[in-house]
């Protein structure tokens, strides 16, 4: 696809005297100023399909931000659209609660023998609402519920939604100010490879022992293998299995985030496969639905289903559109290892790409990370990430930056994307590496 210089995102208006001023646009008269994604990308998107947005001026972006990792199957993906155009014009059940559908009936059973019964994975599935927060908000209840204990573990650089119990486990301080309230019933405890932290776990185990610690005997435990709002730290999978033993020594609930890393993002369905833990609670959203649409689950071991029937409820909890394209993508993609393989080989070239741009820039890059197709590029200077994300964009490229001083360049290109549509990608991010650095 061709690549064109951007277009102003403010319509240009003659005056009287003949100069022109910029007009504001619908956007900036009548929406909030919390926006945000549209400030680094300043133009109008109207369409996109597979690795691609096209603008309304026909300009065309290769993507690398797949919607937040809500876009795994790429954008409009023909298989999950097909299912989804053919249930709606059969007036399928659009809206339904938490009602028994075909639609619904499909998903379980699906989820059942595509995803849970090959990985002998215990756990029951529930439909919290349509976010990942909302899944994270049951997860901590839950958890609270069964141990009848209030205090939850999180960790540094962890990020878990934007609702008041899910900000009290992120640990990112502009994000945690948001509230307007105390955010309390929390312990954070250093990630794996935090600076200086040593034996962040021995650390853990020392304050539950110690009465003086303030540390309160927590009900759960909840962590994401690779946190990837906090700037693709990715975690051992000896430090994984670590926390998930200590967990069982200590009577606490192991909650695994993978609302951003989970459907495949690192290579597994799940992304804590690899490390060979079983977590009590998981959380999955963004790409679960498989095309965007909103959609999330807690699942959760048989024996911690203590829910009271309607205790916990949400009016836009049972999505049967997004049922429709999540069953579509189970039965696509995860029947057989072809998309996990592809996803380890398409890692390795973005590797080794980053790894080039690291060389060139020794002084500069401080860090690559990742595990599948997340990745990220740590910059010396926190500005530099911000920097390189604008002239990509100038180059027809959308990244984003992570971190808890944006100083991540962070990559999560579809699962769909071609060697050669990774191959531009990577090079037009070399391109603006060497203009900003």
């Amino acid at each position: 696809m061709t690549v064109s210089a951007p277009p102003p995102l403010r319509e240009v208006t003659p005056v009287a005297d003949g100069d022109t001023t910029p007009a504001p646009n619908v956007f900036e008269s009548l929406e909030s100023e919390v926006r945000s994604y549209c400030r680094g990308w300043p133009t109008v998107f109207e369409r996109a399909r597979g690795s691609w947005l096209t603008d309304e001026n026909g300009r065309d972006y290769l993507d690398f931000f797949s919607g937040a990792g809500a876009l795994n199957y790429g954008h409009n993906n023909p298989v999950l659209r097909r299912a989804l155009m053919s249930y709606l014009e059969s007036d399928g059940i659009t809206h339904g609660l938490d009602m028994a559908t075909t639609a619904k009936r499909r998903f379980l059973e699906t989820f059942r023998s595509v995803v849970l019964e090959p990985r002998s994975l215990p756990y029951k599935v529930m439909f919290p609402g349509p976010t990942g927060t909302n899944a994270v908000e049951a997860a901590l209840k839950l958890a609270r519920k069964v141990k009848q204990r209030s205090q939850v573990v999180s960790f540094t650089g962890g990020f878990h939604g934007m609702s008041l119990g899910s900000l009290a486990v992120t640990g990112n301080a502009r994000k945690r100010a948001g509230a307007g309230v105390p955010l309390a019933h929390t312990t954070h405890l250093p990630f794996d490879g935090y600076p200086d932290s040593g034996d962040s776990l021995a650390l853990f185990e020392r304050l539950l022992d110690d009465p003086g610690s303030g540390v309160s005997h927590p009900a759960a435990v909840i962590v994401e293998t690779v946190q990837g709002e906090g700037g693709i730290n990715v975690a051992s999978p000896e430090w994984l299995r670590a926390l998930a033993a200590l967990c069982r020594r200590r009577d606490m609930l192991l909650i695994v985030d993978d609302i951003q890393m989970g459907c495949g993002r690192t290579g597994a369905f799940f992304s804590f496969e690899d490390a060979g833990v079983v977590p009590d609670i998981v959380t999955l959203s963004k790409s679960i639905s498989g095309y965007g649409l909103p959609m999330s689950l807690c699942l959760f071991r048989e024996e911690l289903d203590v829910w009271e029937p309607g205790e916990h409820n949400g009016t836009f909890r049972g999505n049967n559109p997004a049922f429709v394209t999540a069953t579509a993508a189970l039965k696509a993609y995860w029947t057989d290892t072809a998309l996990e393989q592809q996803t380890r080989l398409r890692g390795e070239q973005v590797q080794a790409a980053l790894t080039e741009i690291g060389a060139e820039h020794p002084d500069d890059v401080v860090s690559l990370r990742g595990r599948g197709l997340a990745w990220g590029m740590e910059l010396r200077r926190p500005d530099a990430a911000g920097r390189i994300a604008n002239s990509a964009f100038q180059r027809g490229l959308l990244i984003e930056t992570s971190g808890p001083r944006n100083e991540v360049v962070k990559l999560l290109p579809a699962l769909t994307v071609t060697p050669a549509e990774l191959e531009e990608g990577l090079s037009l991010l070399a391109r603006s590496a060497r203009d900003c650095l």
